[in-house]
């Protein structure tokens, strides 16, 4: 790495948390401590606010940013190719908006990134995700943002449908579908519903608060916890 990038990496380290440790950003940054006091007393003296000491912790004074940075050519590579694929498995207002942000990224480029923006040769061609399923997507992103329970009719993996309201959580793509997680009231439990076998789905005005057990982090606990069990046991993700 070089030591403007590492730099720069102290700082959106510090950014992102309160107090940090120069043993934990040497850890991070796979450098050792002594680098990173070096570091820290570098930046101090070019007039970036870090406070603290070594031993105790550094902290960023509220109110500092940095000036517009230039991205290195890998970084932009993969900025480019992640818009592509929202703008191609998305639906259509994150399209528009990976298009968008897209455009607006190439004109605050300088000349040399911005022929390495054009010739990125990485593309997510979207014909594996059905137009309808990618439609439905705005209305459940909207749904989880507004904590709007949903109606489903689901087919499993043998055909046989069930009817029962979701508290949706979140949505997750996986390569040839979307599927959404949430806590299904009927199995009063978490569960995950391929959108390509929804059958029906009607977004609900009834709302929901968050509840402790309920939650999409109590989920990925769940999951992490005990492998075995997955995000969606039962036939409900068949």
């Amino acid at each position: 790495m070089r030591r403007a990038d590492r730099l720069f990496q102290v700082i959106q380290a510090l950014r992102r948390r309160p107090v940090v440790t120069a043993a934990s950003l040497a850890r991070d940054l796979e450098v050792s401590e002594r680098t990173v006091y070096r570091d820290i007393a570098d930046l101090v003296s070019s007039g970036v606010p870090i406070e603290g000491e070594a031993g105790v912790g550094y902290m960023l004074r509220k109110g500092f940013d940095l000036p517009p940075l230039m991205f290195r050519a890998e970084e932009l590579e993969a900025l480019v190719f992640g818009a592509r694929v929202v703008a191609s498995w998305g639906d259509r207002d994150l399209a528009k908006a990976a298009t968008e942000a897209l455009a607006r990224l190439e004109v605050a480029l300088p000349e040399k990134l911005r022929a390495r923006f054009e010739k990125t040769p990485l593309f997510a061609p979207g014909f594996h995700v059905k137009p309808w399923v990618a439609e439905g997507l705005t209305s459940l992103r909207s749904a989880i943002e507004e904590r709007r329970k949903v109606h489903l009719r689901y087919a499993d993996a043998d055909g046989q449908e069930t009817e029962r309201a979701v508290r949706p959580l979140g949505l997750f793509f996986w390569g040839s579908t979307w599927s959404l997680s949430g806590w299904c009231e009927l199995r009063t439990d978490f569960r995950s519903f391929r959108l390509d076998r929804v059958v029906e789905m009607n977004i609900l005005d009834e709302r929901f608060v968050d509840e402790p057990g309920k939650l999409l982090e109590d989920m990925f606990r769940r999951e992490r916890d005990h492998p075995e069990w997955g995000a969606a046991p039962g036939p409900d993700n068949r």
